[in-house]
């Protein structure tokens, strides 16, 4: 099998003999090692192959791409043919463009040699963990992997990056039963680099499993009304994306509809919020080390202290619109933590939700949202009362972000993001 660093010469040779002179490529060669339960029982271990490759080629302008399996001489013969194709029959745009020379440099982190018996051995604990402390919950499939990934990317600028990187990803499905009593599926996951501690103790694996247990017996919300929700940090990842979607992303950018398109160095949200995209960190099992364009990635702030410092403008967008480009893929994002103690979260919050995650429909251009509030609980008096089933909530992200009472001193990472617990005002409750 030709190696990647092979492959790639190989295509950027048949590249400029089609007479593409301006291109980019990525090839993706990765290994992943599975095991998997059923009902607590070991069912599957299996090893896993994949590679791929992307080209994108420039011609007067117009872009073409083409990606695909095929990495044989035809396949990848095949993959310059289309490209070029592609490239032909698009119109030209003065903003297609690839990213300027830059240093080669090969990055490398995570476990890349992983040990599986280690990693069998605490999915066999986390199991018999489950089954001693959370006897109403029966888990379902359990998906515990190793994956290893060997990434490189090259342009006809000079830029070459390589990447190869490990790491352990454990999936759990389960459910709440107590008799004739259930909850309906529910899901966790966490991504780690080692093996030193127990996987229960990852991200929000043992709050979900207790949440999960509470949720059989559940209390009436009752009538409609404005109140404070308290959002988890899986609740909150859900509404940071919905925000940058609607507010800082290169098409809302681009076609001028977002709220904020005016807004760089003003406040816009709560001063309680600071949101980064980072390289690396230690609360974080993964890293961003290049992006799709081919920059060498950065650490970028999003908002500091409530005021928007940048956009999310991939190389296009930037051009498109005389912004500067975001040299961040956006994929591992920190909510810095606050000063108030969950507990003490709760015990302020006069009537409302503490919201687990939400499901429904993308928020409108205005920031307009509505749906069910998934694995939440009836907050009044200061007090939890009980879970809650087909509980709406409605708002408006601006509002939601802009009236932030608190933000909590902790902290969860499920090894691709950290989040805090964050409380707002204004949210509309709508039980039956």
């Amino acid at each position: 099998m030709a190696s990647i660093q092979n492959t790639a010469l190989k295509l950027s040779s048949l590249l400029k003999a089609a007479g593409i002179s301006k291109f980019a490529l990525s090839l993706t060669e990765s290994e992943k090692r599975e095991l998997n339960t059923e009902h607590v029982n070991f069912s599957l271990y299996r090893t896993l192959f994949d590679r791929s490759a992307s080209v994108t080629a420039y011609l007067d302008g117009r872009k073409g791409s083409a990606s695909g399996n095929d990495l044989t001489d035809e396949g990848l013969l095949q993959l310059v043919e289309d490209a070029k194709a592609g490239a032909l029959s698009s119109g030209p745009d003065e903003a297609n463009d690839i990213a300027p020379r830059q240093e080669p440099q090969v990055f490398e982190h995570g476990p890349l040699n992983p040990d599986m018996e280690g990693f069998y051995d605490r999915l066999a604990e986390l199991i018999d963990t489950v089954s001693k402390e959370y006897p109403l919950i029966r888990l379902g499939q359990i998906i515990g992997s190793h994956t290893r990934t060997h990434r490189l990317y090259l342009n006809s600028n000079g830029t070459c990056f390589e990447k190869l990187d490990g790491r352990y990803d454990a999936m759990l499905e389960f459910a709440g039963n107590d008799g004739d009593r259930t909850t309906g599926l529910a899901y966790g996951s966490v991504t780690i680099s080692g093996l030193k501690k127990p996987i229960l103790e990852y991200g929000s694996l043992r709050r979900q499993l207790s949440e999960t247990e509470k949720s059989l017996t559940t209390v009436p919300v009752g009538d409609k009304f404005e109140g404070t929700v308290i959002f988890t940090p899986d609740a909150l990842g859900q509404f940071i994306w919905m925000l940058l979607d609607n507010y800082v992303s290169d098409g809302v950018i681009m076609n001028g509809t977002s709220r904020w398109l005016k807004c760089l160095g003003e406040q816009v949200v709560s001063p309680k919020l600071t949101l980064r995209m980072v390289t690396e960190d230690p609360r974080l099992a993964v890293t961003s080390s290049y992006t799709g364009d081919g920059y060498r990635a950065e650490d970028v702030t999003i908002l500091d202290q409530g005021v928007l410092r940048s956009f999310l403008l991939n190389l296009y967008a930037a051009k498109k619109t005389g912004q500067a480009v975001t040299k961040n893929d956006g994929s591992r994002l920190i909510m810095e933590p606050g000063d108030t103690a969950l507990s003490d979260m709760i015990r302020r919050v006069s009537r409302g939700l503490i919201v687990g995650g939400f499901s429904g429909g993308e928020p409108g251009v205005n920031g307009e949202f509505s749906g069910v509030a998934k694995n939440s609980f009836y907050v009044e008096n200061g007090e939890v009362k009980g879970a809650v089933m087909e509980t709406m909530i409605s708002g408006n992200l601006t509002d939601v972000f802009s009236n932030v009472t608190a933000v909590s001193k902790e902290l969860v990472s499920d090894g691709t993001f950290a989040f805090p617990w964050m409380a707002a005002e204004g949210v509309t409750v709508s039980g039956k």
